[in-house]
C-alpha cells in the first residue's frame, strides 16, 4: 500500500474570498461559479484512478462552516453513513461511495480574525496606521486582536496532527495490511496553510508561505513512509479551473 496521504481541501470562492475580505465566523455561501469550480475538482481529482480514492479514505474532517461543508457535498463523494449536518444543496454526496466517516471539528475551523473580520488586508493597514501600530501587520507574526493569535492556532491544529498520526496514519504504517490510511480535510484558506506549516514541523511565523486557492487541492504525506518524516508533496497539490460561463 502506498503511504498514507492527507488532502487539504480548501473551500470554494465566496463573495468575500473575491474581494479579499477576511472570512472567519462569518457563514456566507458559495458563489455560483464557486460551486461550479468545486464540482469540477470533484470529477477531474476523486475516483477510482484519480488522486483521491474514495476507497482508501480512512477519515474526513470538515469545518463547522457551511461553505466548507457544501464544498464537501460537491467533492462527488458519496457517503454511505449520511452527513452529520442538513445538507446546504439540492443534494448531499451523490457521488462515488466512501465508507469514511465525516467529523465536523472545530479545530480546522478558520484562524479567528477578531477585529479584523470582514476586513481587507489594505484596509486591516490603514487601520494600524490611524491607531499608531508600527511597523507591517502579518497574521502569522501577529495574529488577530480580539481573535486568535498564532501560538492559540498551533495549539488546535497540533491537537489534529497528533490526532491523525496516532489513531489514523500510524497503525497502517505500522502494519500495512491493517486498512486505508488516507485522510481528507476541507476547511479553508489561512487554516489550511497553517495545517500545512505545522503538518512540515514549522512554526507559523517562520514557516514557508504556502498557498491555495478557492476550492484548490493539497496534499501532505511522508518521506520514507515514516511517521517522523512528515512532507509535502509538491507534485500533489492541484487546483482545477473552469470557464465561468457555459458550465454544466
Amino acid at each position: 500500500m502506498s503511504t498514507p496521504r492527507v488532502f487539504i481541501v480548501r473551500h470554494g470562492e465566496t463573495e468575500w474570498s473575491l474581494s479579499g475580505k477576511h472570512t472567519g465566523r462569518t457563514d456566507i455561501p458559495l458563489t455560483a461559479n464557486g460551486e461550479k469550480r468545486v464540482r469540477a475538482t470533484g470529477k477531474a481529482l476523486v475516483g477510482d484512478d484519480r488522486l483521491i480514492v474514495p476507497r482508501q479514505l480512512a477519515h474526513i474532517y470538515v469545518s463547522p462552516r457551511k461553505r466548507a461543508q457544501r464544498t464537501f457535498e460537491l467533492l462527488n463523494l458519496g457517503i454511505a453513513g449520511g452527513l452529520p449536518w442538513t445538507a446546504h444543496g439540492g443534494t448531499a454526496c451523490d457521488g462515488l461511495e466512501c465508507a469514511a466517516r465525516v467529523e465536523v471539528t472545530e479545530d480546522i475551523r478558520e484562524w479567528d480574525y477578531g477585529d479584523y473580520e470582514g476586513v481587507t488586508s489594505r484596509e486591516i493597514r490603514e487601520l494600524r496606521a490611524e491607531q499608531g501600530c508600527q511597523g507591517t501587520w502579518d497574521i502569522w507574526r501577529d495574529g488577530c486582536p480580539g481573535g486568535e493569535s498564532p501560538d492559540q492556532v498551533t495549539e488546535r491544529l497540533d491537537r489534529l496532527i497528533a490526532e491523525i498520526r496516532e489513531k489514523v496514519h500510524r497503525p497502517v504504517i505500522d502494519k500495512p495490511d491493517s486498512g486505508n490510511g488516507d485522510v481528507l480535510i476541507v476547511a479553508h484558506g489561512h487554516i489550511l496553510r497553517a495545517f500545512a506549516m505545522r503538518w512540515a514541523g514549522k512554526t507559523l511565523q517562520n514557516g514557508p508561505t504556502f498557498l491555495l486557492e478557492p476550492g484548490g487541492v493539497g496534499t501532505l504525506s511522508y518521506e520514507h513512509r515514516s511517521i517522523e518524516e512528515p512532507a509535502v508533496l509538491l507534485g500533489g497539490a492541484f487546483v482545477v479551473d473552469v470557464a465561468e460561463r457555459g458550465i454544466q
